[in-house]
């Protein structure tokens, strides 16, 4: 079984692209849905005993939390440290399932791939990138989102040049949503070729 692992910094259109892997019925294991899975279970009582006061109704309040930990890489690295290895172990989990289903291709979809080592745990990685302009456009539309938090959410991401050079596969979702498609279909048939 060929393990992709999917990255791109914030804004670069990693989620659809992923789910354009998903249509083409290659099994997706989401990072970030993992995570709000977790912080919804499992994580709730961790995160609440490192960060009292950031969970609510048994789960963890995402707008409490970042705001205790936005900007404070000591706390942050405190929440990293609870968080990954159980992310890491749901994906260990949806890999054994679908190495014993017989998949022939799965993907990871993993935000913070090279800035977590994640590249050991994958065969190939897919970068998806787009020009800064457009990133800068598609973050700042989310609701909440400042060019503050843009600001350290990069700071913290390994550069979007340095991860296309690090990458197997780059798919610039700056092109569109039917170049992307034509992309995915290339990667998924030169790795089944």
């Amino acid at each position: 079984m060929i393990v992709l692992g999917l990255t791109g910094s914030i804004g670069m259109g990693k989620s659809t692209t992923a789910k354009m892997f998903a249509e083409a019925d290659v099994p997706v294991h989401d990072s970030d849905e993992a995570v709000h899975r977790l912080y919804a279970g499992k994580a709730a009582p961790l995160v609440e005993a490192a960060f009292p006061g950031t969970t609510v109704g048994g789960s963890v309040d995402r707008a409490k939390l970042g705001a205790r930990v936005l900007g404070d890489t000591a706390a942050l690295k405190k929440l990293e440290a609870i968080i990954h290895p159980l992310v890491r172990a749901d994906a260990e989990a949806f890999l054994a399932k679908h190495r014993n289903a017989g998949e022939s291709i799965v993907l990871l979809d993993i935000p913070l791939l090279f800035e977590t080592g994640g590249r050991s745990r994958v065969d190939k990685v897919v970068v998806v990138t787009a020009p800064a302009e457009v990133q800068r456009q598609r973050v700042l539309a989310r609701p909440g989102m400042t060019e503050e938090k843009l600001a350290s959410i990069l700071a913290r991401q390994v550069p979007d040049a340095e991860k296309r050079r690090l990458a197997d596969f780059v798919i610039d979702t700056g092109e569109g949503l039917d170049a992307a498609r034509v992309a995915v279909a290339a990667i998924i048939a030169e790795i089944k070729g």
